[in-house]
């Protein structure tokens, strides 16, 4: 993951916009190690100048720890453990977050990534892909994670109130 210019297309993740939500990530990946959660990579501010940081890897993440439980809004993945083949199990658990922005599905099943993706409680669904859209694709997050949409004609939308008036003559 290439940190840098967001100006730059070869750029994955630029810098965060201020230094409080910086020291946020900081903080964050501290319960992260503090509860268990395994630390694989990262977690550090990038050493060069700006609110850079770095990529970041947890594994061993369980559903009750912080960083199950809130969002990051930085480079920050984390990798929860499942039962091989309980879907279901799983989409419960994902659902469980008061939080819906986006989600992700890797699998070469097209039935399962329907299915799943059809379950997930969020706003945008990544399948075999991560963060990529299109201006056309309408985005936010469902829950907590955000009201209306940007991009695509569902962002219009936010600019329009709908009336319907009924006449009887």
């Amino acid at each position: 993951m290439k940190i840098g210019n967001p100006l730059d297309r070869d750029t994955n993740h630029g810098p965060q916009n201020h230094e409080a939500h910086l020291q946020k990530l900081v903080e964050y990946c501290q319960h992260g190690v503090e509860e268990g959660a395994t630390l694989v990579c990262g977690g550090r501010q990038v050493s060069r100048p700006g609110f850079f940081f770095e990529p970041t890897v947890f594994t061993d993440v369980e559903d009750h720890m912080f960083i199950a439980k809130e969002e990051s809004f930085g480079p920050i993945m984390i990798i929860s453990r499942f039962a091989d083949g309980d879907v279901d199990t799983v989409l419960s658990r994902a659902n469980a977050t008061e939080f819906g922005l986006a989600s992700g599905i890797f699998t070469k099943d097209i039935n399962k990534a329907l299915y799943v993706s059809d379950k997930l409680e969020a706003g945008t669904v990544f399948v075999n892909t991560y963060n990529k859209t299109d201006v056309a694709a309408p985005f936010g997050g469902f829950k907590q994670s955000g009201f209306g949409k940007d991009l695509g004609e569902a962002a219009l939308n936010e600019y329009l109130r709908v009336k319907t008036v009924t006449f009887e003559y």
